[in-house]
């Protein structure tokens, strides 16, 4: 399994819509992950909440275009796996937090990606999706 690329972000995922669209259009997979959350994820249903409490390995409830799964964990999140498991066949994950990686900031109608304190490019949604495809896009 090829490791998705990762940018980190600050901002919400409503700034990156137009690269949310451009990567999809290309037929690639883009994700978005709190890592770690800065607070326990929002209210769960009841019952996902008691089956994840009570052992079981996930709880699912699917319906009405989404679904919601609920796992338990032992220890804290660790990013690999949250990965391995979650982001399988992702092209780009887009991660909220802190993770060692470079940095993406809404520019404009562009995109600033911020590789260290003195590299900095600038690229369009579709300069980004390009990019994508090669094995180390960033170097």
């Amino acid at each position: 399994m090829t490791r998705p690329h990762l940018l980190v972000v600050e901002e919400g995922p409503e700034r990156f819509g137009p690269l949310f669209a451009a990567v999809r259009e290309i037929g690639l997979r883009i994700g978005w992950l709190d890592f770690p959350a800065p607070a326990p994820p929002p209210p769960l249903p009841a019952d996902l909440e008691a089956a994840a409490g009570l052992g079981a390995l996930r709880a699912v409830a699917a319906g009405g275009g989404r679904s919601i799964a609920v796992k338990p964990l032992r220890g804290a999140p660790v990013l690999p796996d949250l990965l391995r498991e979650h982001f399988r066949g992702c092209a780009l994950v887009l991660v909220r937090g802190e993770v060692e990686a470079p940095v993406l900031a809404a520019h404009g109608e562009d995109f600033q990606v911020t590789l260290s304190k003195d590299v900095v490019r600038l690229y369009s949604a579709v300069g980004v999706t390009a990019i994508l495809c090669r094995p180390r896009p960033w170097s």
